[in-house]
């Protein structure tokens, strides 16, 4: 761990020291040297905004896709469902992504 130490001033403490490998020590350094930031706080609290942000999201994802999974299981419960073809799902899986990626 590095012996750079980032200060939180508005923690619940007083303050919290945070340990930074070399690598994201050498991170934190070159985006405050950009100009882009003013000190390591600043970087840390974006990052960590980022993360909140990112996990927000992942949320939402997994929620949705616990619906379509819910959703698949009502309907195999209620007797809506017909046999597979692998083939005609990975073709629709193709076009979907063509379709995708196209725009």
């Amino acid at each position: 761990m590095s012996n750079f130490d980032i200060v939180c001033a508005r923690s619940i403490l007083s303050g919290m020291n945070v340990s930074l490998t070399k690598t994201l020590e050498a991170f934190v350094r070159a985006k405050v040297d950009s100009g882009l930031y003013n000190n390591a706080s600043e970087v840390v609290r974006d990052a960590l905004r980022l993360l909140e942000a990112r996990e927000r999201t992942e949320a939402k994802q997994l929620a949705w896709l616990r619906a379509e999974v819910q959703k698949g299981i009502d309907d195999a419960d209620a007797g809506r469902y017909g046999p597979l073809d692998i083939e005609d799902i990975i073709a629709r899986g193709r076009e979907r992504n063509k379709t995708k990626n196209a725009a």
